[in-house]
């Protein structure tokens, strides 16, 4: 899947999208993915890779979306320790934290440290 994953994010670059790249970086307790576990948010929902599924998802996929728009990096909070009465299929009792940043290629907004390579 990494593999796989770094080629679709050059494929990307080399035609000069703009998506997100969703990180987990830390985690707590039970969560669906380990930390390092990666998600290329693609603005027209051709995304690749998961952090996971679910209301979560979800809501880092949002973030990614607005990350692609303004540029601005963010972590997002994920809480999955809700009450299992709650009805939810995504509560497995961790919390984790997802740093989504923006890649671009061709210039401005690109990949971290400025390299396409």
């Amino acid at each position: 899947m990494t593999a796989t994953l770094y080629h679709y994010l050059r494929e990307m670059l080399e035609e000069e999208q703009a998506v997100a790249v969703a990180t987990i970086v830390d985690a707590k307790g039970s969560v669906p993915r380990e930390v390092g576990a990666k998600m290329v948010i693609h603005p027209l929902g051709r995304h690749l890779g998961t952090v996971g599924g679910g209301c979560g998802e979800a809501d880092v996929i949002r973030a990614g979306l607005d990350v692609i728009h303004d540029g601005i990096p963010r972590t997002v909070h994920v809480d999955l320790t809700e009450d299992i009465s709650m009805n939810s299929l995504g509560v497995c009792g961790g919390i984790m934290d997802v740093f989504v940043e923006r890649w671009q290629g061709g210039g401005e907004g690109g990949p971290p440290g400025g390299r396409t390579e």
